[in-house]
């Protein structure tokens, strides 16, 4: 039988992993309620950094082989420059590796030099385990193709080097056209959506949506204020924010979030939990700091939007709590449905706030009489190559999808982006949706 020490290092990071996996479901399951809510929320952050680098191991163990082990025989290997190179690699993963520590200990009202190098070389390290590996797949298909795999020469020594060089080469050009990207200012979309039993009176009434902000260890005050000038600038008649607005607990963060005490929307501005605000496990500070900005949280409820020209036309805005607040055993929240849409009949249109697409999904099998639902959580998959896993594991990617006649999700890719900073395939975005009666 053989020892754990013998195993290979790759092996015992991933038992490492399991370990560290099966740790997280005992805390959760047992010491829920033995620990007091600080160190509870501590420790599973802590454990979902570990479980994080363990997984993350295995990847820095073949980017070290492929970048600097197969130059190790090469006359370049005792050079000056190998050594820098050795460096360079060596603290690439390290900063990688330590971006999920930010979260815990570099939090504040702008972010930290450190927190952006870090999350800016995680962004670099899976776009480079990405290429590391399709180019190592298509070499082993051109030897299988070629019959080559038991020959050795001089070719396969040149093809053995061009794939690491080719793979940094792509993962530099895509990390500097993704910091680019992300640091412009979001997009203004425009979208008009007819919604069903929508009163005349309130025909090309304005919703301006927000989502998945993230502020934290890369999203600071300032890009929140650039946001809210813009927001203000579009002249909204409600503002929703679907979710996600942190990564942090609400006193930690609170200097950053001032700029939302000057969103003034005539009819309102609301906010719906997403999954991050439950891994802060303060989402009452949460509520009651952005009730202090005007800010009104719609805790699986709902409230009846008015319109400016008639007292008696309006329609129902509801909000449900996030569904990770059900896998978290998040106490006192949880999407409930029936909860939020009480006092909402399908003779009045109704417009649901959910963060996940997810959730769309479920609450429109439940109550297939919504006739709008606005989410978040996807980021439009943020990176390449993250943005297939995105699409494939939601119902409703990016955009807007009609359901049925009468029923429309819209699916915001994102206000800003979530610790890495930076986009591939996708772009920050503000929505601007345009309400019409039939």
């Amino acid at each position: 039988m053989i020892s754990f020490k013998q195993l290979p290092i790759e092996a015992k990071a991933a038992v490492a992993a399991g370990v560290v996996f099966f740790s997280m479901m005992l805390s959760r399951s047992y010491l829920a309620e033995k620990l007091d809510f600080r160190m509870r929320h501590w420790l599973l952050r802590l454990q979902m950094a570990l479980f994080a680098n363990t997984l993350m191991l295995m990847g820095s163990l073949h980017v070290w082989r492929n970048t600097v082990t197969t130059f190790t025989r090469s006359s370049a290997a005792s050079s000056f420059c190998f050594m820098l190179w050795k460096i360079a690699v060596f603290m690439f993963l390290a900063l990688a590796h330590s971006s999920f520590f930010t979260l815990l200990f570099l939090v504040a009202e702008e972010p930290y030099f450190f927190s952006l190098a870090a999350y800016t070389c995680l962004g670099a390290y899976i776009i480079l385990i990405f290429f590391l590996f399709t180019l190592g797949s298509v070499e082993q298909a051109y030897k299988f193709l070629a019959g080559r795999g038991a020959k050795a020469g001089t070719g396969n020594k040149n093809r053995t080097a061009l794939k690491p060089v080719l793979a940094v080469l792509l993962t530099v050009v895509l990390t500097v056209v993704g910091l680019l990207n992300a640091s412009q200012p979001p997009t203004v979309n425009s979208v008009e959506i007819p919604v069903h039993k929508l009163p005349s009176t309130m025909n090309n009434l304005k919703v301006v949506l927000l989502s998945d902000i993230h502020l934290g260890p890369t999203v600071g005050k300032t890009k929140l204020a650039m946001i809210v000038r813009m927001v203000k600038a579009l002249k909204p008649d409600i503002t929703v924010i679907v979710g996600d607005l942190s990564d942090a607990e609400a006193k930690i963060i609170q200097p950053a979030v001032e700029p939302l005490g000057e969103l003034d929307s005539p009819l309102g501005t609301y906010f719906v939990t997403g999954n991050h605000e439950y891994y802060t496990s303060d989402v009452s500070n949460w509520f009651e700091l952005l009730k202090s900005f005007n800010i009104q949280p719609l805790h699986n409820e709902n409230v009846k939007i008015v319109s400016p020209k008639s007292t008696s036309d309006w329609f129902c805005l509801a909000g449900v709590d996030d569904i990770e607040a059900d896998v978290l055993r998040y106490s006192g929240h949880g999407m409930d449905l029936k909860k939020a849409l009480r006092g909402c009949s399908s003779e009045h249109a109704i417009v649901l706030l959910a963060h996940q697409p997810i959730a769309a999904k479920w609450a429109l099998q439940e109550r297939p009489d919504i006739n709008l639902i606005l989410s978040g959580h996807t980021h439009g998959g943020q990176i390449f190559p993250l943005n297939a896993g995105a699409y494939l594991l939601n119902p409703f990617f990016v955009g807007l999808y009609q359901v049925g006649q009468n029923t429309f999700v819209y699916v915001s890719p994102g206000t800003m982006y979530y610790g890495i900073p930076m986009r591939l395939g996708s772009r920050a975005e503000i929505t601007e949706i345009i309400l019409h009666s039939p």
